[in-house]
């Protein structure tokens, strides 16, 4: 009720009633006592209690969820820089950065102008070697055996000949060449005798006489050659040379034998072997060919582009981006991303292969990703004295093309559950000097420490094992010092939510 309404409502009601001034003024003063504290009681003390109120919450009963959470990263499972098997120049690229390939498809080819003169090389062989293999399948030709039989009649002759020993006729024709030479020996002495007494009158000059000492040499030299020769066929064949002759027709004779046997079984599986080897470096030639076409080993991503045509590359297998890993590679290419964390050694043992885990990243706020464990490291790994395990984890959820490699996430590894069970606000719990617990409101509406055991903290929520009935009102936040009977120590910080 308004204070001046009512003055202004007593003020006519005594002009009505024509009282005196005196009377007129204890009736106004009476009313705006009246006024002021009806104000004061419905308006004022409200008012002031509900500032003094402090907010609260009842004790719940819910289902939480037991899960460690980690932070990651999105990497590939499969990423590697593709490189030909053997060094060359890039002829032609079909890819570009970005572009999803499929297994096998072709995406890039190098030159292969070198290579293509080695195949004509290598077929040449192929057909040189199968030729040769036929003709020893089709057997020698009759101009062969012919030619061989031949050779063996001439040496069969020669051996004949040596065993019957030389012909009268030819030593007579020995002994004549013998006269002949000794009657040039004797011409040839009888002019270096002349000359010989004219060199020494002075008539001629040394170097004449030297031609006639030369001439008469060569004549004694002829003479001893022919009586040689007319001792040897006197003599008759040596035996060293029947045997020798001999040995070369029984040699001709095998051969001919050969020759009319045809090619023998090992010649023929020889020639064989030749024709598969030609082959197999035919086989060689076009498997390099074939290497020049670089093909992706598997479905993925062209994440990278190293090298364009006209570049000169060499086989590479190191992994990674790094110079060294690069510097001879043609592109990068990437497939399944994939989770990768490390979890805490305290908490490695509520890991399991196929767990499910929650995925959440600062570039899609409102979209939870879904995948499950695929792996744990059998080796820790420690840094700045923290050991930690990694872990890696599928993921399922059919928009995971929205996770690019490299991403930090934040992921939950659900490891339980616990139901039906006490909580109170996380915010609500705070530490005093007696321990663990939260402010209620007592049967008297004043704030009341009460120790606790706290549990599982998942998200905004903190399990209470023991403490608490599950009737009490907590306060949100805890009281002045002055309101409760204990000093306030501060609010306990929010424990991590892998907190069990």
């Amino acid at each position: 009720m308004n204070v001046f309404n009512l003055s202004f409502s007593a003020l006519n009601f005594t002009k009505r009633l024509k009282i005196n001034l005196f009377t007129k003024v204890l009736i106004y003063f009476l009313l705006i006592g009246t006024g002021l504290t009806v104000f004061r009681t419905f308006v004022l003390i409200p008012a002031r209690e509900a500032q003094t109120q402090l907010p609260t919450q009842p004790v719940e009963r819910q289902n939480l969820k037991i899960i460690v959470t980690a932070n990651g990263k999105i990497e590939p499972e499969r990423s590697i820089n593709i490189s030909p098997k053997n060094s060359g120049v890039i002829k032609s690229l079909l890819v570009k950065e970005g572009e999803i390939v499929k297994k096998g498809q072709i995406l890039a080819y190098m030159d292969d102008s070198n290579l293509q003169g080695q195949h004509t090389q290598a077929k040449a062989g192929v057909a040189s070697a199968q030729a040769n293999l036929q003709k020893l399948q089709a057997g020698n030709r009759p101009e062969d055996i012919a030619q061989a039989k031949a050779q063996l009649e001439e040496a069969q002759a020669n051996l004949n000949k040596l065993i019957a020993g030389n012909r009268p006729q030819d030593i007579a024709q020995a002994e004549a060449r013998l006269n002949r030479t000794q009657a040039t020996f004797k011409q040839a002495e009888a002019e270096l005798k002349r000359y010989q007494k004219l060199f020494n009158d002075g008539a001629i000059s040394r170097q004449n006489l030297s031609t006639y000492q030369t001439n008469r040499e060569t004549a004694l030299t002829q003479v001893e050659e022919a009586r040689q020769a007319l001792k040897l066929l006197q003599i008759g064949s040596r035996q060293e040379d029947i045997q020798q002759a001999r040995a070369k027709v029984k040699q001709l004779q095998e051969s001919y034998n050969l020759i009319l046997a045809g090619a023998r079984k090992e010649d023929i599986n020889q020639a064989l072997a030749e024709v598969n080897s030609a082959r197999g470096s035919l086989q060689t030639i076009l498997t390099q060919i074939n290497d020049t076409v670089i093909r992706a080993p598997f479905d993925g991503v062209i994440t990278k582009i190293y090298s364009e045509p006209g570049s000169f590359v060499t086989p590479n297998t190191t992994g990674g981006s790094g110079s060294s890993s690069v510097s001879a590679s043609i592109l990068s290419l990437t497939a399944n991303n994939q989770l990768v964390a490390n979890i805490a050694e305290s908490n490695l043992a509520k890991i399991t292969l196929g767990q499910k885990v929650n995925l959440t990243t600062d570039a899609y706020p409102n979209q939870t990703f879904i995948g499950k464990v695929s792996q744990i490291a059998a080796e820790a790994t420690v840094e700045q004295n923290v050991t930690s395990f990694e872990v890696k984890a599928t993921i399922t959820s059919e928009k995971k093309s929205l996770l690019r490699s490299g991403m930090n996430v934040e992921a939950e590894f659900e490891v339980g559950s616990k139901d039906n069970t006490l909580v109170v606000p996380t915010v609500a719990v705070v530490r005093e000097a007696k321990g663990t617990g939260v402010y209620i409101l007592n049967d008297k509406n004043k704030p009341v420490f009460i120790s606790i055991k706290t549990g599982v903290v998942f998200k905004n929520k903190t399990e209470v094992k023991s403490g608490l009935t599950g009737n009490e009102k907590i306060l949100l936040s805890a009281p002045d010092a002055s309101e409760s009977k204990s000093p306030r120590r501060g609010l306990l910080p929010a424990p991590p939510m892998n907190n069990q």
